[in-house]
This record gives structure tokens, C-alpha cells and sequence, in this order.
């Protein structure tokens, strides 16, 4: 499987998130999956990017030229796919993948994640997406999404959408065993 990995950049990030990423990382090389992410060389990107790479995986990383020119691309990627802007990086991140896991990350990683739920809301989007909620981070964000059905925002269907992991194990597993949305979900997108 090729397996997107949305998350931080940061790279002052408490410990836990980071050992989370890096397992992450680890498993999916020893799995024999391809990891694709944002090309980051720092943070949890950078960390799940260089426990694949030193486990034998293959790495993808997406990366806007904008972000090359600046010199922030992961310089030992396996592959590194420069884009004209963002909007085509997470379109095509999304298009590699057959799951998506989201560590945990700032506004960046949310906005990953929550477009890629709202085209799976849309049928746009029919695989699997996880979210790894390492020491609850996901916890505030699951709340709002659950007000969000309660007060008729969303259907109850639609917080099927998306998984929640508690270790890197189990998202990996959530990932591989999630059964494809069905894109007759389209026709309730409206209330």
C-alpha cells in the first residue's frame, strides 16, 4: 500500500508525538508500504521520513517549489515530487494514496486532514483516512466534530468517515483493513 502521512513540521514538538511518528515510519517500511508525505526534512514529517528510510522503505515526499527554493524538501527522500503550489501537493498526495494517517500537527496538517474528510463527505475520496490521536492530541477536534453531527452540521453517517488510532500499530492496521467509502454517500452530503 502507499500510505499518505499528514503532520507537524515543527520541530520542537514534545517527545511522544515524535517517538509516535518515527514507530509510524518504521512500520510501514517493514511492512513493505510506501510512505508519502510533504517532503519536510524536520518534525514528524522529517521523523516518520527517516525511520522509513532507515528501515529499507521507500519515502515519497510532495513538496511545492516554493518550499525548494527555500530549502526545507528532506534531501534523502526515494523519490521527491515538486509541485507548482500547494493546492496541487495535497491533490496529489491524496491521488497516491490508498489510506491516509494524520499525526498529530498544527494548521497545516488540519487542513490536510479536514479537506481530505470533507472529499470523503463527497464521494470524492473513498479510502480510508486515520487519525493517530497520540496522547489525545485529536481528542478537542473529535469533540467538534461530534457537535457538528449532534447539532445537524453533518450526518451521523459522515462521522464514519474517518478512523481513530491510539499507537502507530493501530493505525497501520486501521489503514489496511478500512473498507472503501461508497460513493452513493454523495447523495447525502446535503442535509
Amino acid at each position: 500500500m502507499t500510505i499518505t502521512v499528514y503532520s507537524a513540521s515543527s520541530g520542537q514538538v514534545p517527545a511522544p508525538y515524535v517517538e509516535a511518528a518515527h514507530t509510524l515510519g518504521h512500520l510501514l517500511a517493514e511492512g513493505g508500504h510506501t510512505l508519502v508525505n510533504g517532503a519536510g526534512r524536520t518534525g514528524l514529517m522529517g521523523a516518520c521520513t527517516d525511520a522509513c528510510l532507515a528501515a529499507g522503505g521507500r519515502a515519497v515526499g510532495v513538496i511545492p517549489q516554493f518550499m525548494v527554493d527555500e530549502g526545507w524538501q528532506h534531501r534523502g527522500m526515494t523519490e521527491l515530487v515538486v509541485t507548482p503550489n500547494m493546492h496541487r501537493r495535497k491533490e496529489l498526495m491524496a491521488e497516491m494514496s490508498d489510506a491516509c494517517i494524520a499525526l498529530a500537527g498544527g494548521v497545516g496538517t488540519l487542513e490536510e486532514l479536514l479537506e481530505v474528510i470533507t472529499w470523503k463527505q463527497l464521494g470524492l475520496y473513498l479510502k480510508p483516512i486515520i487519525l493517530l490521536n497520540t496522547d489525545g492530541y485529536y481528542d478537542a477536534l473529535l469533540a467538534q466534530l461530534q457537535r457538528a453531527v449532534d447539532e445537524r452540521f453533518m450526518r451521523p453517517q459522515h462521522a464514519a468517515c474517518w478512523r481513530v488510532a491510539d499507537t502507530p500499530q493501530q493505525a497501520v492496521e486501521l489503514a489496511l483493513t478500512t473498507p472503501p467509502w461508497d460513493t452513493s454517500v454523495r447523495k447525502f452530503a446535503a442535509l
